[in-house]
């Protein structure tokens, strides 16, 4: 007797937990693309974690029927590292916002890449911090003034004058660390961002995709209308194994590209190194003490 395959549809995702995300939140349209590439690859929910930080964004393992950890604030890399590194069999997706992944956990993302371990980590880019009312975050920009017109003005702006600090180039920063699949989608545009996602899902090795999700709450400086007037596809000729045209489409001093910008292709994974010293040591005796002090003493 031969058993059919399992099929995976969206709806195999979904958790019975609704989203609660603010009316016009660009986060709705990631987690939709989220789903349709989850079943694009068709990803066993029993072999796939979700893994987050806090914020707004954070939220989602808990919409999502898979595993899931809602971890600290700028931990989720670390946490899903150690998850990835001890059970490799499984698929694990990192989640979160601007705020969470480029300030709190900032310093984790340069390692990320380093290790290539077969992550993919989808940052949901609001500019600002939604979840505590407003604050700047690391990718807002000039010259934005936090404010919540559903919360008194003088009590709640962080930023009344406007910010003075630039702000960090995700893209930029995730070309110059050699993360080896870099991407930038836009949550107004899900069929696209389904299908960037699918590619990350399906790259070997660690996958970051920039979103850009307009927070309709907290930053009316950066909202949909914007990034529509904004953002422009990826050219058709653009190659993405080239390191130097992909910073310089990352940079691109007018508009934001959207869809793959970077692919470092067959860069070593940790795993993948991992194994080799695990060869290593079966071939070589196992130390022992005597003769470690033989050896060195």
């Amino acid at each position: 007797m031969t058993t059919a395959p399992v099929t995976f549809t969206v709806k195999s995702y979904k958790s019975d937990l609704k989203p609660i995300w603010c009316p016009g939140c660009g986060d709705y349209g990631v987690l939709s693309a989220l789903y349709k590439a989850m079943a694009n690859c068709q990803l066993d929910p029993d072999k796939t974690v979700v893994v987050s930080g806090i914020g707004c964004s954070s939220r989602l393992p808990g919409f999502v029927s898979s595993y899931g950890f809602h971890g600290v604030h700028g931990r989720a890399l670390p946490i899903a590292t150690g998850i990835k590194a001890s059970r490799p069999d499984l698929k694990v997706i990192v989640v979160g916002g601007d705020g969470d992944g480029y300030s709190i956990g900032g310093g984790h993302l340069p390692h990320a890449a380093r290790r290539n371990l077969d992550m993919t980590y989808l940052i949901m880019n609001n500019n600002t911090y939604g979840l505590t009312k407003g604050q700047v975050s690391p990718t807002s920009m000039l010259p934005l003034i936090s404010k919540n017109p559903k919360i008194d003005p003088k009590r709640w702006r962080t930023t009344p004058y406007g910010m003075v600090e630039d702000h960090l180039d995700p893209l930029a920063l995730a070309i110059a660390a050699d993360m080896s699949f870099v991407a930038r989608g836009f949550s107004y545009r899900p069929n696209q961002l389904t299908e960037i996602l699918t590619q990350a899902l399906q790259h070997k090795g660690f996958a970051l995709i920039d979103t850009f999700s307009p927070c309709p709450t907290m930053n009316q400086d950066q909202t949909d209308e914007f990034y529509k007037e904004k953002t422009f596809d990826v050219p058709e000729d653009h190659d993405p194994t080239n390191k130097g045209a992909a910073f310089s489409l990352a940079t691109h001093p007018t508009g934001y590209p959207i869809g793959v910008i970077y692919k470092h292709l067959g860069k070593p994974s940790m795993q993948d190194e991992g194994w080799v010293l695990h060869e290593r040591l079966a071939a070589e005796p196992p130390a022992t003490v005597e003769g470690l002090f033989k050896k060195y003493l």
